[in-house]
C-alpha cells in the first residue's frame, strides 16, 4: 500500500513529529525521508527526494539555489519541487505522485488528520470545534518563530540579550494560554479529546529543549535559561500536560528519543 503522504525534511526534527504522531493516532501511513541538516546540501530536493554521489552532484548543479534559513551550503532543488514547494523549504509534504505540495509542519499534520476515513476528535468533531483546535495551532505559530530563531542562534554559539528576551516573553505567553486552556477544559487543550492541538504543544515544546545542548552559551551573558524549574511552579497545568504527553504510546516513539538526546548533551 502506498503512503498518504511523503514527507522529506531534516532529521530529527519534533515538529515532524507532528505528522507521525497524528499519522500513529489516524491510522495513517505515512513515509519520511531525510538526514541530518549537514547532510540535506548532498541531497535532491525533489518528490524523490535522495542522496546524490559526487558524480550527480555535478550533474545537477545547473539545479543549485542559496540555503535559506538554517542551510549555508547551495541546495539541489528541482523545479519540481519548487513548483510543489514555492517557498523552497523544509519539511516538505507530497501527495501521492508528488504534485501537490503541502509546506509548514502544521499543515502537513492537519493533512495527515484530514486522511483519516470518518469522524475522529483530532481535528475536531464539527467545524466550531475544529476552528478552536485552528486558533490554538495560530497561535503556536506566534511561539514557534521566537523559538527557531532562538535555537538556530544557539547552534551559531551567539546569543544577544533582545533575542532571549523575545523567546522568554513568547514561551510565557503560549504557556500562560495553554495553562489557562487547560483550567477550562481539564482534559486537553482544545476540549475533552486529546487533538492537534496537544500534538502541536507538545512539539514546539520539544523542539525548545535544544536549549539543554547549549546550556553555557546564555549563562556566559548571564542570562538565565528559558526552561529553568520557575516555569513549572508557575504553569503547573501546562508542564504536567507536556510530561503525560511524553509518556502517551503515540508520542513516545518520536519525542521520547529526542529529549533523552539533548538531555544526555
Amino acid at each position: 500500500m502506498s503512503a498518504g503522504l511523503r514527507i522529506f525534511s531534516y532529521l530529527p526534527n519534533p515538529r515532524i513529529a507532528k505528522a507521525t504522531i497524528a499519522a500513529r493516532l489516524c491510522g495513517v501511513e505515512v513515509e519520511l525521508r531525510g538526514a541530518a541538516v549537514a547532510e540535506l546540501s548532498g541531497w535532491l530536493w525533489d518528490y524523490d527526494a535522495r542522496p546524490l554521489d559526487a558524480e550527480a552532484q555535478v550533474q545537477f548543479a545547473h539545479l543549485t539555489h542559496h540555503g535559506k534559513t538554517g542551510f549555508s551550503a547551495p541546495l539541489f532543488k528541482t523545479p519540481q519541487f519548487l513548483r510543489a514547494h514555492p517557498f523552497g523549504t523544509v519539511p516538505a509534504a507530497f501527495g501521492p505522485g508528488g504534485d501537490i505540495g503541502i509546506f509548514e509542519s502544521n499543515s502537513i499534520m492537519r493533512a495527515v488528520a484530514r486522511l483519516r476515513e470518518g469522524k475522529h476528535g483530532l481535528y475536531g468533531q464539527d467545524a466550531y470545534s475544529a476552528s478552536r483546535i485552528d486558533s490554538f495551532l495560530d497561535v503556536s505559530l506566534v511561539f514557534a518563530r521566537d523559538v527557531q530563531l532562538y535555537v538556530l542562534a544557539l547552534r551559531d554559539g551567539s546569543i544577544a540579550n533582545p533575542l532571549h528576551a523575545s523567546a522568554g516573553r513568547a514561551l510565557r505567553a503560549y504557556l500562560g494560554g495553554i495553562e489557562q486552556a487547560l483550567q477550562a477544559s481539564c482534559a486537553h487543550i482544545a476540549g475533552d479529546e486529546l487533538s492537534l492541538a496537544d500534538i502541536t504543544y507538545a512539539a514546539e515544546l520539544a523542539l525548545l529543549h535544544n536549549e539543554n545542548l547549549h546550556h553555557p552559551l546564555p549563562a556566559r551573558g548571564h542570562l538565565p535559561p528559558l526552561l529553568g524549574d520557575g516555569l513549572r511552579q508557575a504553569f503547573p497545568l501546562a508542564w504536567s500536560h507536556f510530561d503525560a504527553l511524553i509518556a502517551h504510546p503515540a508520542f513516545a516513539p518520536d519525542l521520547g528519543p529526542y529529549l533523552d538526546e539533548l538531555k544526555a548533551g
